[in-house]
């Protein structure tokens, strides 16, 4: 029995429970091991309470003023529409006097209909970041509560010994991310930028700018005999690594 509650909780169901992702047949399983297994019972409840703090920590703020803006260009496209209709009844009205105003009229509907589009764009441009931003919330959440998460310890060499760092693996879901907690100071005129080599291409993940937040996990790309790097560059970042000022590196 204790190799079957072992099986189950080594599996992601429990998390995919909690993030709404389960089949309805999935579902049912986990409620049924819940409602039989104290220990299920009691890691589902720690999975929640993580689930709750890893929310709040990581909250997606809705960009100041958003509301309002889109409010407002609702109801202008609104007042836009009800003048545009006061308009079209002047323009029949005058039409034998004035045939050329029917051009204006329509130009002010085309105009807020291409603002319509315009504002359509930058929603869904918006839910998209977003939907974004909470896959990638999801696959921390999953990587930091999984049981096969593999944690590694990453420190600097010789040219950056405060630099610490915390890389965590996970071989089965294919995910991994790096926490960089802290980094020795600079000159103005160099950063620390980071690497990935996967499947002999080097990518660029960019400059890590500041460690303000202890917790940020920091996406790596993962592969099979993946190697992750933090070198000092040039401010503002390098196409390339340099090599000789390699700082700190981590095989997964």
């Amino acid at each position: 029995m204790k190799e079957k509650i072992r099986i189950f909780l080594d599996t992601d169901l429990l998390e995919k429970y909690l993030l709404g992702t389960t089949t309805q047949e999935e579902s049912m399983q986990v409620e049924r091991y819940i409602a039989m297994y104290p220990e299920v019972r009691k890691t589902y409840d720690e999975l929640q309470e993580n689930l709750e703090t890893f929310a709040k920590l990581y909250a997606l703020k809705t960009p100041e003023g958003l509301k309002e803006r889109i409010l407002s260009r609702i109801k202008a496209q609104n007042t836009g529409r009800r003048k545009f209709q006061r308009y079209a009844i002047a323009a029949s009205i005058a039409a034998l006097l004035f045939a050329g105003s029917s051009y204006f009229f329509w130009n002010q509907n085309q105009n807020l209909q291409n603002e319509n589009v315009i504002v359509n764009n930058k929603i869904k441009t918006l839910e998209e970041d977003m939907k974004e931003q909470l896959e990638d919330v999801r696959n921390q959440f999953i990587v930091l509560n999984n049981p096969q998460t593999k944690k590694y310890t990453v420190n600097g060499n010789k040219k950056a010994k405060e630099l610490k760092a915390v890389a965590y693996i996970n071989p089965v879901k294919k995910l991994s991310y790096i926490n960089v907690r802290s980094l020795p100071n600079l000159p103005d005129n160099q950063c620390y930028q980071m690497w990935a080599e996967v499947n002999g291409k080097m990518v660029n993940l960019g400059v890590i700018k500041n460690v303000d937040d202890k917790d940020r996990l920091r996406p790596l790309p993962y592969a099979e005999n993946a190697v992750g790097y933090i070198t000092i560059e040039p401010q503002g970042g390098n196409d390339t690594p340099t090599v000789q000022n390699i700082v700190a590196n981590i095989s997964y």
